[in-house]
C-alpha cells in the first residue's frame, strides 16, 4: 500500500472513532462503533451506533449516503456484524448496497461474529481491509471486548489521594482531595459507565449522591453499595433520592426486617454468598447476568483493596492532589489490603498513562495480577 493511501485510510478511520467516543456509556452492553463513507474523495455518509437496539453505525451512514453509497469505500470502528439480533446483519446490507471496499479497524471479540462479517463481505467480491487504527479502536471498547467473551463486567477503580497516599484526614475530612477539573472528569466517567460500586463505609462517612453532574445532560448509572450487614443509613441521598436506581448487594445474613425497610424505599437488595462478607467475584457475575458490563469502583480503601486482593479490578484511574496530609494509621489510605511480602509480587500496572489535570496527576494503567 502506498503511503498517501495509507494517511487517506487513517484519516477517515480517525473522524469514523471520533464519532464513535462521542457515544460512550449510551449503548449499554453494546460496542460504541463509528462508520464513515467515501466516494470520489468526499465524505458523503457519516453515523454512529448511538444506543441499543437501534440502527448500527453502517446502517445510519448508509442512510445519509443514499444511492451514493454504490461503489463507495466504508470506514468502520468494528467488523460489520453477520448475525440476526436486535437488528439485522450489516455485512449483509453492505453487499446489497454494492459499496466497494470497506475499511475494518478491528475484528469483533464477539464469539458469534469473531471474522465472520468479514468473510461473508470478501466472498461477495468485496476488498476488506483490517487493522487501521486498531489499537485506538480496541481502547474505545474495553468493557464490550471483556463482556461478549465473559460476561462479566469491566471494572474501573478510580480513586483520589493525596501525595501520601491519604483519601481523607485522620479527622475523615475528605472535600476536597482533587480539584474541579478531575471531579468534572470524574462525572463524565461516571456518564461512561453503567454502575458506580462504593462499599457502605464510604455512604456512612460521605453520604454521596453518586450521581453524574455535568453542565449538560448526562446518564445516570446504577448506584451499587456493597453491605455485608445493611448498615446503610435509611436517610442517605442514594436512598432518599430517586434521581438513580439503587441496588444494594449484601449476605444471606442479612436482616429480613432490613431487606424489607429497604425495598419500601425503592431500593433493591441482592444476595450475593452466604457471609459473613459480600462474595465479590459472585457479586460481578450476577451484574453481569443483569447486563451491567461496567462499572466504576469509587470504594473506600478496605473495599478498593478486596477488589484488587481478587483480581477484579481491569483498570486504574488514580487521581493524586499534590497535598500531604499525615495522620499515620489514623489517616485511611486508597487501598487498604493484606499486601505481599515481597516487591516482586506487587500488583504492577501495565499500559501505564499519566495526565495532568488541572493541579493534579491522574495516573491511569492496567493491573498486572501475575505472582512470583
Amino acid at each position: 500500500m502506498q503511503l498517501t493511501e495509507r494517511l487517506n485510510d487513517e484519516s477517515y478511520m480517525r473522524l469514523a472513532l471520533q464519532m464513535a467516543a462521542q457515544a460512550q456509556g449510551q449503548t449499554g452492553i453494546n460496542p460504541v462503533v463509528g462508520c464513515v463513507i467515501v466516494k470520489d474523495g468526499r465524505i458523503v455518509g457519516m453515523g454512529a451506533h448511538l444506543q441499543r437496539g437501534s440502527h448500527h453505525a453502517e446502517i445510519n451512514a448508509l442512510h445519509m449516503a443514499g444511492a451514493e453509497a454504490e461503489g463507495s469505500a466504508v470506514y468502520v470502528t468494528l467488523e460489520p456484524c453477520s448475525i440476526h439480533g436486535r437488528t439485522p446483519p450489516c455485512a449483509e446490507r453492505l453487499v446489497l448496497e454494492r459499496v466497494k471496499r470497506v475499511v475494518v479497524a478491528c475484528v469483533d471479540p464477539n464469539p458469534a461474529v469473531a471474522g465472520s462479517g468479514i468473510e461473508q463481505l470478501r466472498s461477495r467480491g468485496i476488498e476488506v481491509q483490517v487493522g487501521v487504527l486498531e489499537q485506538e479502536a480496541r481502547l474505545l471498547n474495553e468493557s464490550f471486548n471483556k463482556f461478549i467473551v465473559t460476561r462479566m463486567p469491566w471494572v474501573t477503580l478510580k480513586t483520589a489521594c493525596t501525595l501520601d497516599g491519604k483519601i481523607a484526614t485522620r479527622t475523615g475530612d475528605s472535600k476536597w482531595i482533587s480539584g474541579p477539573d478531575s471531579r468534572e472528569l470524574v462525572h463524565a466517567m461516571r456518564h461512561r459507565h453503567q454502575g458506580i460500586m462504593v462499599g457502605v463505609e464510604t455512604v456512612i462517612a460521605d453520604n454521596p449522591q453518586l450521581t453524574t453532574r455535568l453542565s449538560v445532560p448526562a446518564l445516570q448509572p446504577l448506584r451499587i453499595v456493597v453491605d455485608s450487614r445493611l448498615r446503610v443509613p435509611l436517610d442517605a441521598h442514594l436512598i432518599r433520592e430517586r434521581d438513580a436506581k439503587t441496588l444494594v448487594i449484601t449476605t444471606q445474613q442479612a436482616s429480613i426486617e432490613q431487606i424489607m425497610k429497604l425495598n419500601a424505599l425503592g431500593v433493591e437488595v441482592m444476595k450475593c454468598g452466604d457471609g459473613p462478607r459480600v462474595d465479590l467475584a459472585l457479586a460481578l457475575a450476577m451484574l453481569g447476568e443483569r447486563e451491567i458490563g461496567s462499572i466504576l469502583l469509587e470504594g473506600g480503601g478496605t473495599l478498593n483493596g478486596a477488589m484488587l486482593d481478587a483480581g477484579l479490578v481491569d483498570k486504574l484511574a488514580v487521581f493524586i492532589a499534590p497535598k500531604l496530609v499525615g495522620g499515620g494509621s489514623a489517616a485511611p489510605s486508597a487501598f487498604a489490603f493484606e499486601g505481599v511480602e515481597r516487591m516482586a509480587d506487587a500488583i504492577a500496572l501495565d499500559g501505564v498513562r499519566i495526565e495532568q489535570i488541572g493541579a493534579d496527576c491522574c495516573i491511569t494503567g492496567y493491573p498486572r495480577y501475575e505472582r512470583s
